[in-house]
């Protein structure tokens, strides 16, 4: 196990009706002129931001609105956002959403503070210093609201890009499995995608020794894999919905991945499909990580071979090469019978940007070498390959 710091600040509020709370919790983080951020019309019909609202008024914090984030959200609206909060003084940000709606709340109160352009932190520079912000979580997949970690897609080129630093990590998060009943199925089955990925991005790892981190991400996967089913065949079914929704904050505020290197060549090569085909993130994960994962699998047949045995229950009579195989067709039974997509088309991707997609990945964050650095590091030619092998 590597030295690490670790250090998760976030006050997580989990529960039935924990988001009539609200007004206290943005008290209690100093938070007097806000801004509630959110995406389209599901939190309005649903009658969940008037609740906020109601909540906020009881605690006479005034507030201004800012809807409209789309999946994959883009930067025009963050560019707005930073101008409402900067010409209406805001002192604290509420997304009320999913990862997109909190990815967007954490750009903006990264650029609100900062005199450059806010696209200077998703191209390399740290996030020291944001806004704060608190969430009110209806979706469990991005982990967002327990991260300091944040996604957008710059419209200038289709470029997604991430930004990291302890200043983004949310102040609280208000958890309620309840506001995740609503979800339609393939919502759901793109977030118990997301959730796994997050989780086999961290297990894919080159350090040894780093039992309590595999023995953790084990387990998450399999909560994935039993209560995943039961949320598909019966959406109301809070429990369920309630462990999922804390797997998804503990595969991705990284308590799983300290001490050790990790992957992230999924997501990185996923965030080009989604960038070009606006697809949603967790189908484009369904067909990126099996394709990545054979190309990749004779690095390490063992560590495969572990989570194949440990998660998927592949028979340990098997050899260590006939397991990790097994393992990963496992998986994509797992998503297939989610309904989650397998091939490009599926995706409503195009082989012929085949070439653009892979040298976008290599080169299009600030890279100069042309490779992808993970588990294993990629060139533009292997990058090539595993696109191919989606089709």
């Amino acid at each position: 196990m590597e030295n690490f710091t670790f250090y998760s600040p976030t006050y997580f509020v989990f529960g039935k009706e924990t988001e009539n709370e609200v007004g206290k919790y943005v008290r209690k983080f100093s938070g007097s002129n806000i801004l509630i951020h959110y995406g389209k019309s599901s939190v309005i019909k649903s009658g969940l931001l008037d609740r906020i609202k109601k909540s906020l008024e009881k605690e006479n914090i005034n507030y201004i609105e800012l809807g409209g984030v789309q999946p994959n959200p883009r930067s025009d609206l963050v560019y707005q956002g930073i101008d409402l909060c900067k010409n209406n003084k805001i002192d604290f940000i509420l997304a009320v959403g999913g990862g997109s709606v909190i990815d967007s709340a954490k750009a903006i109160a990264a650029g609100s503070i900062y005199e450059g352009d806010f696209w200077d932190f998703y191209s390399g520079k740290p996030v020291e210093k944001a806004l704060p912000v608190g969430t009110v979580l209806t979706i469990a997949a991005a982990g967002s609201e327990g991260s300091p970690d944040s996604v957008i897609t710059n419209i200038n080129g289709m470029n997604k890009r991430g930004a990291s630093g302890e200043g983004l990590r949310p102040k609280f998060s208000i958890l309620n499995p309840e506001l995740t009943q609503t979800l339609s199925e393939f919502q759901t089955a793109c977030g118990l995608t997301d959730i796994l990925a997050h989780l086999y991005e961290r297990y894919l790892t080159n350090t040894k020794d780093v039992e309590v981190t595999d023995n953790l991400l084990e387990s998450l996967m399999k909560t994935i894999k039993t209560e995943g089913p039961k949320v598909i065949e019966n959406p109301n079914n809070y429990q369920a919905r309630a462990n999922i929704m804390w797997a998804g904050m503990v595969a991705h505020n990284n308590i799983c991945g300290v001490g050790r290197t990790q992957d992230w060549l999924s997501h990185n090569i996923e965030h080009e499909l989604s960038a070009l085909y606006d697809c949603a993130h967790g189908a484009g994960l369904a067909v990126v990580m099996p394709a990545v994962f054979k190309y990749n699998m004779n690095h390490d047949v063992d560590r495969f071979a572990r989570v194949a045995r440990n998660v998927w229950d592949i028979d340990k009579e098997l050899s260590n090469e006939e397991a990790a195989i097994k393992g990963i067709e496992a998986l994509q039974s797992f998503l297939k019978s989610i309904k989650m997509p397998s091939n490009f088309e599926e995706l409503g991707a195009n082989e012929k940007d085949i070439d653009f997609l892979a040298h976008n990945a290599c080169y299009g964050n600030n890279a100069t070498d042309g490779v992808l650095r993970g588990f294993v590091t990629l060139t533009e030619e292997d990058v090539k390959s595993i696109y191919r092998n989606m089709l």
